[in-house]
């Protein structure tokens, strides 16, 4: 994790948890978050379609904030489960494959690029399954989790300059693929060094 390990904390700190203290959270369950992060993503992907940038652009930072307290209201009044993360992470993915095919949609011109990143992103997801069946949980997020170098922030961010700048996505698209690839190269390779090890 890139951005993450470096802003996390402080935007914890500083943005999430007082909001995590209002009366309104306190009665609203956490997967309700999730679904209105779902939804949100979804309709960015409509409003690139249609040719609206400025509500594509208010509705994916929408649901990218969403998706961030949505985990952390679950952790802040103990109702954490599997299930939840299970809609969480699926949502997560539903949400970026809408951004994508948004993002073809507004210009259909850009098949390849779109078509590596959804590609490279098909194969992250296998590698990260994969590990994932073979490790034991090992984090706050109820599953194990292997980072990479592309993670939802970093993902966020490419797609939230590829809207406002459409004259660079082109070199973002290729640059997102291979990171996102190179993600899953590289989570494959600590799992084998690490199960040569145990042998």
């Amino acid at each position: 994790m890139m951005i993450d390990s470096y802003l996390r904390s402080p935007y914890q700190k500083i943005i999430i948890n007082p909001i995590l203290r209002t009366p309104i959270l306190k009665k609203t369950v956490p997967n309700t978050l999730t679904t209105l992060a779902l939804l949100t993503g979804l309709l960015t992907g409509y409003f690139l379609f249609s040719q609206r940038i400025t509500l594509s652009i208010v509705f994916l930072v929408l649901s990218g904030f969403l998706d961030t307290l949505d985990g952390s209201l679950a952790r802040h009044l103990h109702k954490t489960s599997d299930i939840g993360a299970a809609f969480d992470i699926f949502s997560d993915r539903v949400v970026e494959t809408a951004v994508i095919i948004g993002l073809f949609l507004y210009d259909p011109t850009r098949g390849l690029q779109t078509l590596l990143m959804l590609a490279s992103s098909y194969l992250c997801v296998t590698s990260f399954l994969v590990v994932g069946i073979f490790s034991g949980k090992s984090s706050e997020k109820s599953f194990h989790y292997s980072p990479g170098i592309i993670e939802r922030a970093e993902a966020f961010i490419f797609f939230f300059v590829m809207i406002l700048f459409p004259n660079l996505f082109s070199t973002l698209a290729y640059l997102y693929s291979f990171l996102i690839l190179l993600t899953a190269v590289i989570r494959m390779y600590q799992f084998y060094i690490k199960e040569r090890q145990s042998l």
